[in-house]
């Protein structure tokens, strides 16, 4: 269990102390290359960029707060980070330890003005559960509604800013990331607005209210109250929605996981051309699951609101995917920003094999079974020639940051699932010509 919270002094420290690490190795493995036979060249390329990854990934989960809260995105880096750094990343997907309870009840205190005991009539001081900017507890009210009190660590807030342009120059430093610094910009840009959001539990209360009332009503999703007597700018109170976790799920029926995984893909559906907005955390730790395929909703902190015509764009980009038109693709892509005009053109016979592997879910009549799903393995034999070609035709568009964040995130949980389904005829209302 940790103690309390590097301070802001200490965490500028540590963070410089990284950047001024990985930067080194990397101009020494740069100078190195040159006396260096091609094939041992790139040996010692790809170690370099496994150590910096693994410097980065450990400084990041023993800091918390923001930077291991991108960490923990190591998702939507796809487009900027090579797989050494990723793989690294992954690991802080992990819970992490959690913090004293006398930190806890202090900032309970501060924010509500009196200490637990007096607040609820039972709170648990073994955290429920413990992430990278706060961590959970049950609790009880005073008119017997159990409840769950998200409590954020104190100070993180104050050092968001700060941590994520340490690390946007480390990862410069390093040499990891190939992409222009305008696109760069324009990505943590998008991450730092999502994170301020999320940090805010007054906005938290303000979106599990609107999923709320989005769902009310829908059959197969749950989503929490706000206890909002009990909750603050960083102390959150929900009542509390059991359910299994997607680890306890192999004991369920494949009817029933096949059932979860239509229930996830529909919800997925449904927020993007439906409703608008993305519950934008796909954590397999966000959601849990019931025996009759009831998903419940968890962490409202970030969701992502999208530009009307950045999903029809989507949309486009989808159906012109199913129709083979690959001058629909080429469009919806430049439409989407995915495309960098500048680069090398790109014949339009170049995105039939990523189209055939990323649909192969959505092809043919037969369920697929995504529990032996081998998309991502099949893709990485494309990106040699992609990286060879046609890397500088492509670029991070902003605008998906967070939305190709929720699709692969979703495709992995499905996974986790061993789900087995064919759901186009769920996404082909959505993708219809309009």
């Amino acid at each position: 269990m940790a103690d309390r919270p590097a301070t802001k002094g200490r965490r500028l420290i540590r963070l410089a102390g990284m950047t001024a690490r990985v930067a080194t190795n990397y101009t020494k493995s740069r100078v190195k290359s040159v006396f260096l036979s091609k094939e041992s060249a790139e040996r010692d390329r790809v170690k370099a960029h496994e150590e910096a990854g693994e410097l980065i990934a450990k400084t990041l989960g023993e800091l918390k707060g923001a930077v291991m809260k991108v960490g923990q995105m190591a998702s939507i880096a796809g487009d900027l980070l090579p797989k050494e750094l990723a793989d690294a990343l992954g690991a802080l997907q992990r819970e992490a330890p959690p913090m004293d309870f006398s930190v806890i009840a202090e900032q309970i205190e501060r924010e509500l003005g009196a200490p637990p005991p007096m607040l609820f009539q039972r709170f648990d001081e073994q955290p429920f559960a413990s992430a990278s900017i706060g961590q959970v507890h049950r609790a009880r009210t005073d008119d017997g509604r159990e409840v769950v009190v998200k409590v954020q660590y104190p100070g993180v807030d104050d050092a968001v800013d700060s941590d994520l342009a340490h690390l946007k120059i480390a990862l410069r430093a390093s040499g990891l990331v190939k992409v222009k610094k305008q696109a760069l910009d324009a990505v943590f840009a998008e991450i730092k607005a999502r994170l301020h959001e999320e940090l805010d539990y007054c906005n938290e209360s303000d979106n599990v209210r609107l999923f709320g009332e989005y769902y009310r009503g829908r059959e197969g999703v749950v989503v929490p109250e706000v206890v909002g007597e009990r909750s603050s700018q960083r102390v959150l109170t929900l009542t509390y929605e059991p359910g299994h976790h997607i680890g306890e799920l192999e004991e369920f029926p494949q009817q029933v996981r096949n059932r979860i995984g239509e229930a996830l893909f529909r919800l997925l559906a449904q927020q993007i051309f439906e409703l608008g907005v993305l519950h934008a955390d796909p954590n397999p730790g966000n959601f849990a699951f019931r025996p009759d395929g009831t998903i419940v909703l968890y962490d409202f902190g970030c969701i992502k609101r999208l530009d009307p015509e950045i999903v029809e764009a989507y949309r486009d980009t989808i159906r012109a995917g199913f129709d083979e038109d690959y001058a629909g693709v080429e469009d919806g892509l430049v439409r989407l920003g995915a495309r960098n005009l500048e680069g090398p053109q790109v014949p339009l016979d170049y995105y039939k094999p990523w189209r055939d592997i990323f649909m192969r879910p959505l092809l043919g009549d037969e369920p697929y079974d995504y529990g032996h799903s081998s998309l991502q393995q099949d893709a990485l034999k494309l990106v040699p020639g992609f990286i060879t070609k046609y890397m500088r035709s492509f670029q991070p568009p902003v605008e998906l940051v967070f939305l190709d964040r929720v699709v692969v995130g979703h495709y992995g949980n499905l996974r986790k699932l061993g789900a087995i389904g064919q759901y186009r005829g769920l996404l082909e209302p959505y993708v219809a010509q309009g």
